[in-house]
């Protein structure tokens, strides 16, 4: 069993990571509140505007395409030389690409190269997010001990919403200091190029942390032909059921986020006729409770276990996904924040111990490579997806039922992969290690 680091190395590991990801997710989520908003006007502006919108989010989309590929790559390679290096090759390729969009001509003044620009930037980005979260998620997991592991772990969690909630919150200030024909000309640009000064803040951390004192001492045991292995392979070879429960247990949480986070953009602002600011408002609310909480979340896994509590978030959600709708039809921008919060809290049950639940599956030389295979392969079927297939079942059906019914059935999935799933609280990941270096005993 590993000694557990002290609190201050844990501290400043943590810290690291999850200032990391929440630059790397601001890049991100920057781009799905600007195809919300902006981009369809810009990018794509001779269609009607649910159209518009609808191409929008497929260039978002693509960006998801490119994961699972970034995932990989990035996690051949962090088995091989370690956690870290591929952390940072990672924020350079995302805060890179998130200015350049920044200098991007609009379609007005390029006409077809714009939205093709675009798309290319977009995928460096899914490509670069396909392969930091499992880094960041294993090198904070790697370092904490196992009685704390599902607290610890969460804290890159919230890189997430601290990410959403500070692209939310710039463009929310330039929308309310800005005419809409400012926002459109120039306003937009602001957030895109602050990432380069993000990303130069993100480096200097990230480059003082130490690598993963297991996957280091995994390297050490292992023999020379052993680190021959393709871990991809070896993945699927050996832990294809754990890809599967990572897989199907990132279902509801991906699908009923963006839900939340993207289509209420479109909702409040489009078939609503609310302000851009009551749905951005709403988001920016959800996302500082959602931050705060997560690592509750991670806390209470620690303590009854990572199932119950993810399967209480999917279970909740399943029914949330009814009441939200409703309680944004009421116009009440009050209202309309608690809806955004609420689903954002519940969704917080399943993604606050996911991080310790996923790295307790793999063992340490397939790790990084399992955990960004199956976390990743979920973003197309679900994150990728899920404001394309809400817009569009809302323009074919013109309710928000059919949607509903979309984030249940995706809650049903999750409800049954996490149920089959073998509990893992408490895990010493360093046995697993031990135990895939000794056939023998690992046939007990």
């Amino acid at each position: 069993m590993s000694q557990p680091p002290s609190r201050g190395s844990i501290a400043k590991i943590v810290g690291a990571s999850l200032i990391g990801t929440t630059i790397e997710w601001y890049d991100f989520f920057l781009y799905t509140s600007a195809a919300a908003l902006v981009f369809n006007k810009l990018f794509f502006p001779a269609h009607d505007p649910l159209t518009g919108t609808l191409l929008s989010f497929a260039t978002y989309a693509i960006g998801f395409l490119a994961r699972p590929l970034g995932g990989v790559v990035f996690g051949h390679f962090g088995d091989r030389l370690g956690r870290k290096k591929l952390l940072v090759v990672s924020l350079l390729m995302m805060g890179g690409s998130t200015c350049a969009m920044g200098l991007l001509p609009t379609y007005a003044v390029a006409g077809a190269a714009a939205p093709l620009l675009l798309t290319a930037l977009r995928l460096i980005q899914g490509f670069a997010l396909g392969g930091e979260w499992g880094g960041a998620v294993l090198i904070v997991s790697e370092h904490g001990d196992q009685k704390r592991r599902g607290f610890w772990a969460s804290w890159p969690q919230c890189g997430a919403p601290g990410g959403n909630l500070l692209a939310t919150a710039v463009l929310a200030i330039l929308a309310g200091t800005q005419s809409d024909a400012t926002f459109l000309s120039w306003g937009w640009r602001v957030p895109f190029l602050l990432s380069g000064v993000l990303l130069v803040i993100g480096l200097w951390i990230r480059l003082a942390v130490t690598e993963s004192p297991v996957f280091l001492a995994a390297q050490k045991n292992v023999v020379a032909e052993e680190k021959k292995h393709v871990p991809v392979l070896a993945v699927f070879r050996s832990s294809w059921r754990q890809v599967l429960v990572t897989i199907g247990a990132r279902m509801a949480e991906n699908v009923s986020y963006y839900v939340i986070t993207a289509f209420i953009l479109v909702y409040v602002t489009g078939p609503l006729h609310l302000a851009k600011s009551v749905g951005l408002n709403a988001v920016l609310i959800g996302s500082a409770v959602h931050f705060v909480t997560i690592p509750l979340w991670g806390i209470l896994s620690d303590r009854i276990g990572r199932k119950p509590v993810y399967l209480f978030g999917a279970l909740g959600m399943a029914v949330w996904a009814f009441v939200f709708f409703t309680l944004l039809n009421t116009k009440s921008p009050a209202v309309i924040v608690l809806a955004a919060t609420a689903g954002l809290l519940l969704h917080g049950a399943m993604y606050g111990p996911q991080a310790a639940f996923f790295a307790e599956q793999f063992p340490t030389r397939v790790r990084y490579t399992g955990l960004s295979v199956g976390g990743q392969l979920s973003s197309i079927a679900a994150g990728a997806l899920a404001p394309i297939i809400a817009v569009a079942l809302f323009k074919a059906y013109g309710s928000t039922v059919p949607v509903s019914l979309y984030v249940l059935g995706m809650c049903v999935l999750t409800v049954i992969a996490v149920a089959v799933a073998k509990e893992t609280v408490g895990r010493d990941l360093t046995e697993e290690e031990t135990a895939a270096a000794l056939p023998a005993a690992a046939g007990r």
